[in-house]
């Protein structure tokens, strides 16, 4: 028989290459028994993070508890994605102690908090609380993003546009409905970096109006325990009202501005060199982030390819599974107008 207990939720949320899926694996190998679930809302038609976890092989969270959602930006689909996903996770036996969702880097949590209070959802879930991924180097860099040229250029040639530019709203809004920050990526700061990273936190807190206290957590390369981050207890959907964002006024937002495709890679020899294509393919789409795996000769594990903007990082994490194809893929996102062609010739070296 179901519980009567409500699952707690906890809602990752961040821009794209900021390091959630990277953070959520080092909360399913720190869970001390824990029976988790996450939902994996992936931008464009690759399952790569979802992959990411399932290959973490990890008993609290089997491959069977990780639903991915490829259809659209959670926070726009949540009536048609969302709700099958959460019956699906709380019919799994045994029961499931703990959801995780890792939102696509376009989304908006409010609208998904929000469903929450809907009837049918409200009495079984409650949102633990509301956890943002910030990239710790590139807010040092003034950035919200590792990679901002195609946007300082989007401004220089339309006058029409301000500070509110899509991606920075975004960012604003992800913070303002946060309960945690998590400051990403703070093994590549100094004193100083670590700095304008916070100011630029407190800075988009204030400019969001958020007057509650938000505790902000460094983190270098994912490591955090998930005590950390779950057991808040927030009950967010209770208060989410309260929360402002830039697009309440709004039916619904726009990501037209974005877009993405994949790339087949075929097996390679050297790693290093991989990723040196890969930062020079990101410099020519110009490509905000790619992400994917590759198959290294003479090697049983599987090679996984992060990039953020022209900072390319490659991991072995898993051995290839039996009779699995070595399969080579990238994903690759962008503006709207990313020069597809230019990508794929400079990944071909």
């Amino acid at each position: 028989m179901q519980t009567l207990a409500r699952i707690p939720c906890t809602i990752v949320t961040g821009f794209l290459g900021s390091g959630k899926t990277t953070l959520i694996r080092h909360v399913l190998e720190t869970a001390h028994g824990r029976r988790l679930a996450v939902i994996v809302n992936e931008f464009g038609d690759v399952g790569i993070d979802g992959e990411l976890l399932k290959g973490c092989g990890d008993e609290t969270c089997p491959e069977e508890n990780v639903v991915e959602l490829a259809n659209g930006c959670l926070c726009c689909t949540v009536a048609d994605e969302f709700a099958p996903a959460i019956e699906t996770i709380l019919s799994r036996r045994p029961e499931v102690e703990h959801i995780l969702i890792e939102t696509s880097g376009l989304a908006l949590p409010k609208p998904l908090v929000q469903a929450f209070q809907w009837p049918e959802i409200r009495g079984r879930v409650t949102v633990d609380g509301v956890v943002a991924v910030v990239d710790g180097a590139a807010l040092a860099d003034g950035k919200v993003a590792a990679d901002e040229e195609a946007l300082a250029r989007q401004r220089a040639e339309d006058a029409s546009l301000d500070h509110d530019d899509p991606v920075e709203e975004v960012f604003e809004d992800q913070l303002a409905c946060a309960d945690l920050i998590i400051l990403s990526k703070t093994d590549l700061l100094d004193e100083n970096g670590l700095a304008r990273a916070r100011a630029a936190i407190d800075g988009a807190l204030a400019e969001s109006g958020v007057d509650r206290p938000v505790a902000v957590v460094p983190v270098a390369e994912g490591r955090i325990e998930a005590a950390a981050l779950l057991g808040l207890g927030v009950g967010v959907e209770d208060e989410i009202e309260n929360r402002r964002t830039h697009h309440d006024d709004e039916e619904d937002h726009d990501h037209d501005e974005f877009d993405s495709f994949a790339l087949p890679i075929g097996e390679v020899s050297d790693p290093a060199d991989l990723a040196r294509r890969v930062a020079a393919a990101a410099a020519a789409g110009p490509a905000l982030r790619v992400k994917g795996f590759a198959s290294v000769a003479g090697k049983p594990m599987r090679l996984v390819v992060q990039g953020v903007g022209t900072r390319v990082g490659h991991h072995f994490d898993r051995p290839w599974k039996a009779g699995e194809a070595r399969d080579g893929r990238l994903v690759v996102i962008g503006l709207k107008g990313l020069d597809r062609d230019a990508v794929a010739r400079a990944l071909a070296g």
